[in-house]
């Protein structure tokens, strides 16, 4: 998982960073509410880890910032706090789990997995971009959760080029599954998907020069 954390308690910070990073998880960490605010308009996550009380912009109203923004990415709180009435808030922002400090990193590793597990079974939402993600039961691509109006052709892209992300998909493959009624060229071919690539907000499509096109896990 690629997780944020915003912690700013230096030596925690960097225990955390090195603990979930030795059980295989990409981690860029912050000690400033802000400067992780400006990192997450730029950057996708799978993971929030967030302390309450950090400088000029404290946890909760981070996870409020960025819902505005209709950002929505499962958090966990990490917070000293006790008081009922943050914890209160804490869920009522729709975090997924709040651990209380002191803690075993163990314990928050544990609670990690927890939110992996639920976050990936099934996995119907597939994300594309920081705000395209794709419904594979509706077979709907979204843009900041709105659905998208496309030709049949360009659903039929973007189907397959979701469900393979990572992966170069070939004219050969697109030729089979999108033009399966008919021979086209690759000419063709890329003329369709350029006036996709057009009609997207934001850079999804990658040409892999002389193999075919891809979309990239975020």
């Amino acid at each position: 998982m690629k997780i944020l954390l915003l912690e700013d308690e230096i030596m925690l910070n960097e225990s955390i960073c090195e603990y979930l990073e030795s059980d295989g998880h990409q981690v860029e960490s912050f000690l400033d509410g802000l400067e992780a605010f400006y990192a997450i308009k730029e950057n996708s996550y799978d993971l929030l880890i967030l302390d309450i009380t950090v400088p000029n912009l404290d946890g909760l109203s981070f996870l409020e910032k960025i819902h505005a923004l209709k950002i929505h990415i499962p958090a966990i709180y990490i917070s000293a706090l006790v008081d009922i009435e943050d914890i209160s808030r804490a869920y009522n922002l729709g975090c997924n789990d709040y651990l209380k400090k002191p803690f075993h990193l163990k314990e928050l590793s544990l609670r990690v997995d927890r939110v992996n597990v639920f976050n990936n079974t099934p996995r119907i939402h597939l994300r594309l971009s920081k705000n395209y993600s794709y419904d594979q039961e509706h077979s709907t691509l979204l843009f900041s959760q709105e659905p998208q109006i496309l030709t049949k052709r360009q659903s039929q892209i973007i189907d397959l080029l979701s469900r393979n992300r990572g992966r170069v998909v070939d004219f050969e493959q697109f030729q089979t599954y999108v033009w399966s009624e008919q021979i086209v060229d690759n000419a063709t071919i890329r003329a369709e998907i350029n006036r996709l690539k057009k009609f997207l907000k934001e850079d999804v499509i990658i040409n892999v020069r002389g193999m075919g096109y891809m979309i990239d896990k975020p």
